[in-house]
């Protein structure tokens, strides 16, 4: 479900939407790490201003949490 919309709302954002990868690795039972690959011409667009625009996604996934109980970690890499 998070890695779907995060996904969706990267696309929205870059220029390069058909670049946008997004995968989700269990760290345990409890944490999971998100990982967006993004065209390197996109990175700063999905950081955005003083990163405002990663942390709204880490916001988002933190109300997660409530349903689910997993802890979430974002992060951003380059293609």
């Amino acid at each position: 479900m998070i890695t779907k919309f995060i996904e969706n709302y990267a696309k929205l954002i870059v220029s390069e939407p058909n670049d946008i990868k997004v995968y989700k690795e269990m760290i345990d039972d409890t944490f999971a790490e998100i990982t967006i690959v993004a065209n390197s011409v996109d990175i700063g667009k999905l950081i955005g201003k003083n990163g405002n625009m990663i942390n709204a996604l880490k916001t988002m996934a933190n109300g997660c949490k409530a349903k689910d109980g997993i802890s979430y970690k974002i992060q951003v890499v380059s293609k």
